[in-house]
């Protein structure tokens, strides 16, 4: 349960217990322009065992109200991601700055945000890989987004750099596809292998071009409420976390279907 959520439970609760407290009062003592502690001898810790003694006898109301919370904050939280898919429509899907690739004529674009250490990243690929394949018409916006440590960062880094050399697509497939720890020294050797210069990317890596992508993709992700890797959004929907290959294909349907 998240802090806001609980606060407000407590809150609820607190209210529940007012509302079991106060026909005690009214019973007790005539209503009058006085403010409410001055009606009887119900103290804090009075009013704190009744509300105690309720909830032990009615203890459904907790279950009910934490639900209802949630699907409050859901709500809310949903609402949010739409405006903000709205708001940063430009950046997510016309960056000018982020690698693309796939059918980049396409009539649907998907951005992913991703990690080279994310298992769940590499789970996906081919997943993801098979649906835009078997698509044909999906045009594909790389948000590198390094969240799992400073090799992550590095890798972030180097893919940034192929894109400059027009090798983005050859390196960023070999490192999503690399098993075991990544290092400085097996990313280079990753992006070597996969065509790259490997003296020009190591300079290109520390440009500020490339930092100022990593941070506008971290500024993104966290005005969108994306907190973990995969992340998706195709047209109007966010998707966070790994979906399988008919998941992509619903969702490339669904937002043609938003089109029309």
């Amino acid at each position: 349960m998240s802090r806001t959520i609980a606060a407000t439970l407590y809150a609820t609760v607190a209210l529940a217990g007012l509302a079991v407290v106060s026909p005690v009062f009214a019973a007790d003592k005539p209503m009058s322009d006085k403010p409410v502690a001055d009606k009887g001898p119900y103290d804090k810790a009075q009013v704190e065992q009744i509300v105690h003694d309720y909830l032990l006898a009615h203890p459904e109301v907790i279950a009910e109200a934490v639900q209802a919370l949630q699907d409050k904050s859901e709500a809310e939280e949903a609402k949010a991601a739409a405006d903000a898919l709205v708001k940063h429509k430009d950046e997510l899907f016309a960056s000018k700055t982020s690698p693309a690739g796939g059918n980049l004529k396409g009539d649907v674009t998907m951005v992913e945000f991703f990690d080279y250490q994310c298992g769940y990243c590499k789970h996906t690929q081919p997943e993801m890989d098979a649906a835009i394949k078997k698509d044909g018409k999906v045009r594909i916006v790389y948000k590198e987004f390094p969240i799992l440590g400073p090799a992550s960062v590095i890798a972030a880094k180097a893919a940034l750099a192929a894109n400059m050399q027009g090798k983005y697509d050859t390196v960023h497939a070999a490192l999503m596809a690399a098993t075991g720890k990544l290092d400085k020294d097996r990313i280079l050797s990753i992006a070597k292998d996969a065509g790259a210069d490997t003296d020009r990317l190591a300079k290109d890596m520390e440009s500020p071009a490339v930092q100022k992508e990593i941070d506008a993709n971290l500024a993104l992700a966290d005005t969108l409420n994306i907190h973990g890797t995969p992340g998706f959004v195709i047209g109007n929907t966010l998707v966070p976390g790994a979906i399988g290959a008919d998941a992509f294909k619903d969702l490339f349907a669904k937002a043609r279907g938003a089109k029309s």
